[in-house]
């Protein structure tokens, strides 16, 4: 073990550009989620030498990781890292130093970074590409929608968070992770935040619609976007027509997915 590098503890970072989080302590488990680089756990318990079940601090999801891809923390370095305020919108890029290059996807945690450097407990890394400070004054409307759309054609993954697979919650929860504003990790849970919006007509770029399925089940959530279209992932991230039946796919001329209920998360 490296200098300085803590013994495994109570909590983690997540140290590769994405970790696949599973339902079982086993490779070939469902994947349930992805952890992003940068983000933070806590240690629930161990099963043998290659799996750790943890929590995430960002949406309290759990699931099995293997803990190679962890780097472990004292209680006090997890609390200098647990509210990030910037955020990478690069969909693929690196931050590096004299040694090494780390890979990192779109919506990873970039600590303490100044601009240019980013700090870790394992060093000080540079990143070149663009970031999103939760701070900074913006339109977060118009913000969402620009992220949402630089994932178009990201194909779908069931348990994906990253632009190289990802699914409808998932999208939702990471792309309003960037502007500041936690999301719970399923289409179940998110639908029960913000404020109904009574009619399509009435909603707004960047309210969330969800859809069920025929047992009246939230099986998917996409994001509002101007001229009644929506921005989801289903297949692949892909934009179509919304109204008050559902989502309707014009190459289909059909409806694919029923409208439950429009949901207003932005003030």
């Amino acid at each position: 073990m490296k200098p300085g590098r803590p013994k495994e503890g109570k909590f983690a970072m997540v140290e590769v550009s994405h970790v696949p989080v599973r339902a079982q302590a086993s490779d070939r488990s469902e994947m349930v989620t992805q952890l992003l680089f940068g983000e933070c756990v806590e240690i629930l318990r161990s099963q043998g030498k290659n799996w750790r079940k943890v929590r995430c601090l960002h949406d309290d999801y759990e699931g099995w990781v293997d803990p190679k891809m962890l780097l472990f923390l004292d209680e006090k370095q997890v609390e200098r890292l647990r509210n990030c305020e910037s955020h990478s919108i690069e969909l693929s890029s690196s931050i590096y130093n004299d040694s090494i290059a780390i890979p990192i996807v779109m919506g990873s945690s970039l600590h303490s970074f100044d601009g240019i450097n980013v700090k870790l407990p394992m060093g000080r890394f540079t990143f070149n590409g663009q970031s999103l400070q939760i701070n900074t004054e913006y339109n977060r409307a118009n913000m969402l929608l620009s992220l949402a759309k630089k994932y178009l054609h990201a194909p779908y993954l069931w348990g994906g968070r990253s632009p190289y697979g990802i699914d409808c919650s998932g999208f939702t929860q990471i792309v309003y992770k960037m502007i500041g504003i936690a999301l719970p990790r399923d289409a179940k849970d998110q639908i029960n935040l913000g404020q109904t919006v009574d009619f399509v007509e009435q909603s707004q770029t960047g309210d969330l619609a969800f859809f069920q399925n025929k047992e009246g089940v939230i099986h998917h959530v996409g994001i509002v976007i101007p001229d009644r279209k929506i921005i989801h992932a289903s297949g692949k991230v892909r934009i179509d027509h919304l109204d008050h039946q559902g989502i309707y796919r014009k190459k289909r001329q059909a409806y694919t997915h029923r409208l439950r209920v429009i949901k207003r998360i932005l003030g």
